[in-house]
C-alpha cells in the first residue's frame, strides 16, 4: 500500500470535511463524504490516514460459531494485527449496526499499533470505553451484540463500501467533528494543496463577515474590491 508523504498528511491536517468536499466537488467527485457515521468523541485532532479496509458479509449460523474466535487467521483479528502504522482502518458493515464492528479491546489494540483510527457504517461496542481513548473512531451508533450474530469477516484491504462511498486500500481518510472524507489516493496532494489556499480564503471571508462585509461579490469572490483586499490579507498574514 502506497503512503502519501508526510507533508501532505500534515497539510490536510490543517483543513476541514467540508473544505475537502467542496475540493472534490470541483473536481467533478460528488460522492465521498460517508453517509451516517459520526465521530464517537468531539474535539478531537483532525484525522488523516490511508485507508485499510476489512469487508463484512451477513454471517452464517454454521460458521460463525463463538469458537471461531479461536481460529489465529480470523480476519478480524489479522486485520487489527496487520493494520499499518498511520492507518485508518476502515469497515464495511453494510450499513447494519445491529451488531458491534468491533469493540474497545480491538480499539485499543489498533490504538496501541499506533493506527491512525477507525471508521465503521455499523457501530461499535463497549462505546463509552472507545470514545475515552485517545484514538480517533467514528461509527453509525452504539450496539452491544458481538459482530458473530450478523457479520462475517470476509476479505482484507480489497475495494469495498462504506457507508455508500466507494473506498480503496490506500484512499486517504480525513475525519472532524463533521464526519468522514474519502480522498482517491492519486489526488492527496494536489487536493491537500487547494484545500490549504481554499481555507486561507475562507479564513479571510470570515474576518470579513465578521467584521460587517456582505457576502455578495465576496463569497465567491468576483468584485475586484474584494480581491484587492484579499490579496492585501494575504501579504500580511503569511
Amino acid at each position: 500500500m502506497t503512503k502519501i508523504a508526510s507533508a501532505t498528511k500534515e497539510k490536510l491536517r490543517k483543513v476541514s470535511t467540508a473544505t475537502v468536499a467542496t475540493c472534490l466537488f470541483k473536481k467533478g467527485l460528488k460522492n465521498q463524504f460517508i453517509q451516517h457515521v459520526k465521530p464517537l468523541k468531539l474535539g478531537r485532532p483532525t484525522m488523516v490516514g490511508e485507508a485499510y479496509t476489512l469487508r463484512y458479509i451477513p454471517a452464517r449460523e454454521d460458521l460463525n460459531p463463538i469458537s471461531v474466535f479461536r481460529d489465529s487467521k480470523h480476519l478480524q483479528r489479522v486485520a487489527v494485527e496487520e493494520c499499518p502504522e498511520g492507518s485508518v482502518m476502515v469497515i464495511d458493515s453494510r450499513q447494519n449496526a445491529r451488531a458491534a464492528s468491533a469493540g474497545s479491546i480491538l480499539v485499543t489494540r489498533l490504538m496501541v499499533r499506533k493506527a491512525e483510527g477507525i471508521v465503521t457504517d455499523g457501530g461499535f461496542r463497549d462505546s463509552a470505553e472507545i470514545a475515552d481513548l485517545d484514538f480517533s473512531s467514528y461509527h453509525n451508533r452504539p450496539t452491544a451484540p458481538t459482530n458473530l450474530t450478523l457479520h462475517q469477516a470476509i476479505a482484507i484491504n480489497d475495494p469495498i463500501g462504506c457507508g455508500d462511498v466507494a473506498v480503496f486500500p490506500g484512499d486517504i481518510i480525513l475525519g472532524d467533528d463533521d464526519g468522514v472524507m474519502v480522498i482517491p489516493a492519486h489526488l492527496a496532494d494536489e487536493v491537500a494543496d487547494e484545500c490549504i489556499q481554499m481555507t486561507m480564503y475562507e479564513d479571510f471571508v470570515m474576518e470579513m463577515v465578521q467584521g460587517g462585509e456582505p457576502v455578495i461579490g465576496l463569497y465567491p469572490m468576483v468584485s475586484e474590491d474584494a480581491k484587492a483586499k484579499f490579496k492585501k490579507w494575504k501579504s500580511n498574514n503569511m
